[in-house]
């Protein structure tokens, strides 16, 4: 069974309830079920087969999630899932976890133990063994080094090699219901944009209105992931500066803020000017909007990430920003990958030549930094459909109406 098994198609129904202005709580979709992870574990040993994989090894994080639904925190000790190219997936952990495990799992599997004084390598080939898989081991992009060192002590006569081909093809391609957790994660960040908007005041700082912006998200029903608000000049830089700058008349206001919605992410950026904005800053502003437009015209089915960030730099350079990675102008990549992590697979970047295909989502976000006065990033994510690019939310309309 391939991508497709995944239940992706053209015109992806999105069903989470949109947030109404004014509302405090939005409607979640249910979270994805065991019916969808057995769907992803077939797909995943399908994709196994073709490539001559014995099977994967997956560490803790939101790759065991996606197949699991198992939270565990990955430590010093080796719990893995480990996912053969035919028969049932099994997990290994220390003898001594064990019970902890079986409280935190939701799906029904194997799971095999190691005491302290073993190899936790054995097992994982003993998995294959039995199973009678063939190949190499794949290992997801999150497994540290020690455990590939294991396996070629422990487990020999097996290549180990990366299991992108495996993970991130299938991650890279959301299901109906993995887009319908990612509105409903971007209508509960803009319904708290929206009630943190009028609150800013002159004299506060970033961190103040970080505050508010996680207090807002809380009690719209979603889980603030990160909350940053980058106020005057930390906002010519991407990420901000460690220096404390105070809202004041004419000044830039930066912000970036995310929730997940049963483990999906949103990332969303908005930009305004406290008071009234001058010539420089619209001008930049209606700049980084026309870099938006660009995007969502380059990204169509069958084009390619990196001819979308090739166009908004070729666009910035010709009103006098850059040239390439230079500022003042786009100093990073024009997008990134979202679903359970804020940066997956793909990326809006140069010499990225992946085809573009349904059920792919990224951000939008060329902004622009005119470092030591200023930076600019409006961030809107997009999600594709047969019919071409979906935005999860409606963009800024302007300087001086930056929420809608």
């Amino acid at each position: 069974m391939g991508a497709a098994a995944l239940g992706v198609s053209g015109g992806v129904a999105v069903s989470a309830a949109k947030a109404a202005q004014g509302e405090s709580a939005i409607t979640l979709p249910p979270p994805i079920s065991n019916a969808e992870r057995l769907a992803r574990i077939e797909a995943a040993q399908d994709l196994m087969q073709r490539q001559g994989m014995a099977g994967i090894v997956i560490e803790a994080g939101t790759s065991m999630r996606y197949f699991s639904d198992l939270a565990w925190g990955q430590g010093s000790r080796l719990t893995a899932l480990i996912i053969p190219a035919d028969g049932a997936p099994v997990v290994i952990t220390p003898k001594f976890e064990e019970s902890k495990l079986r409280e935190l799992m939701v799906m029904d599997m194997e799971v095999r133990t190691w005491e302290e004084h073993e190899s936790p390598f054995a097992l994982i080939g003993g998995v294959f063994d039995d199973r009678k898989t063939k190949g190499a081991i794949g290992l997801e992009r999150s497994v540290r080094y020690f455990v590939a060192d294991g396996l070629k002590t422990d487990a020999p006569g097996r290549d180990i090699v990366s299991a992108a081909a495996v993970v991130s093809a299938l991650r890279q391609i959301k299901s109906p219901r993995e887009i319908a957790l990612m509105q409903a994660a971007s209508d509960i960040t803009m319904a708290a944009y929206r009630a943190i908007y009028p609150q800013v005041e002159a004299g506060m700082t970033g961190s103040d209105i970080s505050a508010l912006m996680r207090a807002e998200t809380s009690k719209s029903g979603g889980r603030p992931t990160f909350s940053s608000a980058n106020v005057g000049e930390a906002s010519a830089y991407p990420h901000g500066s460690k220096k404390v700058y105070k809202v004041a008349e004419g000044e830039v206001i930066l912000m970036d803020c995310g929730c997940d919605v049963h483990g999906y992410k949103s990332d969303i950026s908005r930009t305004w000017v406290h008071g009234e904005a001058n010539a420089e800053q619209r001008r930049v502003w209606k700049t980084v909007r026309k870099g938006q437009d660009i995007v969502m015209e380059m990204a169509q089915i069958g084009g390619s990430f990196g001819a979308i960030d090739d166009a908004v730099r070729a666009y910035y350079e010709s009103e006098g920003f850059g040239p390439d990675y230079a500022t003042p102008g786009l100093s990073h990549r024009t997008g990134h990958g979202i679903g359970m992590d804020i940066h997956e697979a793909q990326f809006v970047v140069r010499e990225n030549d992946t085809a573009i295909a349904v059920g792919m989502c990224f951000s939008n976000e060329p902004g622009i930094y005119l470092p030591g006065k200023f930076g600019v990033r409006s961030e809107d994510c997009v999600y594709m459909t047969e019919d071409g690019p979906r935005l999860f939310t409606s963009r800024s309309p302007s300087i001086d109406d930056p929420m809608g």
